[in-house]
């Protein structure tokens, strides 16, 4: 008889980018890439200096090239010939889409597309390449990057939460759950579905959670053995 294949939902962090070279800006106390948050990453920074947001931007594409996917965004792209395979991302790079996954959804945006600073819906691939002061939409808006910077709403939280709420299985790695709206997915599971956290620095306690406390890259395979037990 044909069955459908069970549905994994991968909730994934900043730490899984760690390990590919990627910096994040919890690990330097507020500062990414020796910049305030509030400097690069919120609309008022934007509105005050927007060619050293976008320059900032710029640099973090140009980094992008300079990394790879590792051994856990490999090892998620490789469970899609058993299970479908669901990655909800809080990460900007596009690491899991060069692994091979298929089936993404940016929660925060994407670093390699551009949009429009007026509407939220006209928005461009530009790849690897700049934005500059400028750049503008078709309305003559400055282009920005296509990421959900501090304060601004997360349009596809209603889409992560029907498909955490449909998971047979939801992995969380990368991530201490600590910014919202994203950290409240994991309360949308339903009862009985495993739950499983990939963290060293976990925190949270989620009820019947297992948690392993290893990076992305070493944790994953524990997981990985353990689905395979019957």
């Amino acid at each position: 008889m044909f069955q459908l294949k069970e549905h994994i939902v991968v909730i994934s962090g900043a730490g899984i980018s760690a390990e590919s070279g990627i910096s994040t800006f919890r690990d330097s106390n507020g500062l990414w890439e020796q910049h305030s948050i509030y400097d690069v990453a919120t609309p008022e920074g934007f509105k005050r200096n927007p060619g050293l947001v976008l320059d900032f931007y710029n640099q973090r594409r140009r980094q992008l090239q300079q990394v790879d996917p590792n051994a856990a965004h490999r090892a998620l792209a490789d469970l899609q010939s058993r299970y479908r395979v669901t990655v909800v991302t809080q990460n900007i790079d596009d690491l899991h889409e060069r692994a091979g996954s298929a089936d993404i959804l940016h929660l925060h945006g994407e670093i390699i597309k551009a949009r429009s600073s007026r509407r939220t819906d006209l928005v461009y691939e530009i790849g690897y390449g700049d934005i500059r002061l400028g750049d503008t939409c078709e309305l003559g808006s400055q282009l920005r990057p296509h990421v959900v910077w501090f304060g601004e709403d997360v349009p596809l939280i209603a889409h992560a939460a029907e498909l955490v709420a449909s998971a047979d299985h939801l992995l969380v790695i990368g991530t201490s759950l600590q910014v919202y709206p994203a950290a409240g997915l994991v309360d949308l599971v339903g009862l009985q579905v495993p739950v499983t956290v990939i963290d060293p620095a976990a925190t949270r306690a989620l009820p019947n959670a297992r948690v392993i406390r290893e990076t992305a890259t070493q944790g994953i395979q524990q997981w990985i053995s353990s689905l395979n037990k019957p």
